[in-house]
């Protein structure tokens, strides 16, 4: 079902922001063999810093020791981590690369010089509810304010999700912008997380935009098929290879830990599908900041046909300056991995810089 800009939307499915909450049925993964159902996955994700460190045999005093900030660090910005992702750790280790990324610490409430609520710009690029464009030719949607992970890094953690849209007709706006702008020729979802809707709300906004002519590609920011891999079944594959627009998945992993059992075979069904895959990482601290770290990432991506895109400085979000590393590292790393690996395997090194027409390399 197709949704053209300027007619009247139908009614149907609706948009909201919230992650969806019940158990769901049985699904059938990429596979073939049945598993319990990504809602269903999501549902059950660990919601607490206490839970997360028991889930890995951490004692109090490792936690105490970590800085574990077990009244949450910002209500507005809850712990949320799929156990899919979980079991990726290593339990009885508190410097997991995988753990530190998304466990809440008292750090975080430090305030520092230089450290915002909106690094990015978004507010500013802002053209439509929903919509915002910062690069020529290409706009952004936030399809919704939800993800499957709150990593503690995320420069969005601060974003006014509440203010865009979350019924289906609340689209209407930023749909005829796109198709009143014959300029623009890719149109990317992210959020949140796009692929946070279901197939049938995701079918009808993405075949709202693949019925403007003048779009040519849709992207997908997701971080789920990293950290929830249940969310790729073939219902979705066959969503995106069905449009005719040409379908281009950039994903989010950050340490080659991630790129094992499920997470490995949901990337691959997608390169399987014919839809290109690239990877976004970002520069962490104490978490993928060696070469040796990046070329593991790099090298497990590669095999499996993802391609490693950028390797970002860290966006300089309020509660996130424990994370970064010097950006004379990151240039480093990089000048390293070109001696490791072949080209197509090293990503661009970069950083958003708020009001620039691209992302500046470093």
């Amino acid at each position: 079902m197709s949704v053209l800009p300027g007619s009247n939307l139908p009614s149907g499915p609706q948009f909201t922001v919230e992650a969806p909450s019940g158990a769901g049925p049985e699904a059938v993964s990429v596979g073939g063999f049945p598993s319990v159902s990504w809602q269903r996955q999501l549902a059950e994700a660990i919601r607490s810093p206490a839970e997360l460190l028991a889930a890995l045999n951490l004692t109090p005093d490792v936690a105490t020791a970590l800085g574990s900030a077990d009244h949450e660090a910002g209500q507005s910005f809850a712990t949320l981590v799929p156990r899919s992702f979980l079991n990726r750790m290593q339990p009885g280790d508190p410097s997991d690369p995988l753990l530190l990324q998304v466990l809440p610490t008292e750090i975080e409430r430090q305030v520092t010089a230089g450290f915002v609520a909106d690094p990015v710009g978004d507010a500013a690029a802002r053209r439509a509810p929903g919509l915002l464009q910062k690069y020529h030719g290409r706009a952004l949607m936030i399809a919704t304010g939800a993800c499957a992970v709150h990593c503690r890094y995320c420069f969005r953690r601060e974003y006014p999700y509440q203010d865009e849209p979350r019924q289906l007709q609340d689209w209407q706006p930023a749909l005829r912008e796109i198709a009143d702008d014959s300029n623009l020729t890719e149109v990317i979802l992210s959020g949140g997380d796009p692929l946070i809707l279901n197939d049938d709300r995701l079918q009808v906004l993405c075949e709202a935009i693949d019925a403007i002519s003048h779009v040519e590609r849709i992207r997908l920011h997701t971080r789920l098929p990293i950290v929830l891999p249940a969310r790729v079944t073939q219902g979705l594959l066959t969503l995106f290879t069905s449009l005719r627009c040409q379908a281009v998945m950039v994903v989010h992993a950050n340490h080659g830990n991630e790129i094992v059992g499920d997470c490995r075979e949901a990337l691959q069904a997608i390169v399987k599908a014919g839809i290109p895959v690239l990877n976004q990482a970002v520069l962490l601290r104490n978490i993928n900041d060696t070469v040796e770290a990046l070329e593991v990432l790099c090298r497990r991506l590669v095999n499996i046909g993802v391609m490693p895109y950028y390797l970002h400085q860290l966006d300089r979000v309020q509660g996130a300056a424990h994370f970064e590393a010097d950006t004379a590292l990151g240039i480093q790393l990089v000048k390293e991995l070109t001696t490791r690996l072949p080209g197509y395997a090293v990503p661009k090194f970069v950083q958003e810089v708020a009001g620039e027409a691209s992302k500046t390399a470093m």
